[in-house]
């Protein structure tokens, strides 16, 4: 009498490209975007109000030039208000923000993505196609994917 197999027939129908989840499944697409002129009072308000803790900066066609954090945003207190120093008009998201920009591709595997978030230590990556910014994926939005996978697909 021969050994049956309890586990049931495979499920062949899943390929390995329908597996995949890219960073554009999950990437945020409405975002709350800088300009290099916006004064860091207003981005320090913008980032409070809308409890984030940076946003990329473009210019009028919506090329990335940058990205300002929350870090940035204490530099300039540390320069200046904790000495009681009066706000300067040169305050500026161009003054303050960091201009060379890790980005990510929209067709990257999600954990690939995550991968590049270990190494790198950043928060948030934009996404940019043919130098527009088209979104951005976080380390939350990493998350969701990670809960939203099948044991499965691993």
């Amino acid at each position: 009498m021969g050994i049956k197999s309890f586990q049931g027939k495979r499920d062949t129908s899943q390929s390995k490209e329908d597996a995949q989840i890219l960073v554009s499944d999950y990437m945020t697409k409405k975002l709350i975007t800088f300009k290099a002129d916006d004064s860091l009072d207003y981005v320090i308000n913008q980032l409070i109000s809308n409890k984030i803790s940076g946003g990329p900066v473009v210019n009028d066609k919506n090329d990335l030039i940058g990205i300002i954090s929350e870090t940035d945003c204490i530099k300039h207190i540390s320069e200046s208000k904790y000495y009681n120093m009066p706000s300067d008009v040169n305050n500026t998201v161009g003054k303050y923000m960091v201009t060379d920009v890790d980005t990510i591709d929209k067709n990257m595997n999600i954990f690939d993505a995550a991968f590049k978030f270990i190494s790198s230590h950043r928060r948030r990556f934009p996404v940019v196609e043919n130098g527009k910014l088209i979104g951005q994926l976080s380390q939350k939005d990493v998350l969701k994917a990670a809960i939203s996978v099948k044991g499965n697909t691993w």
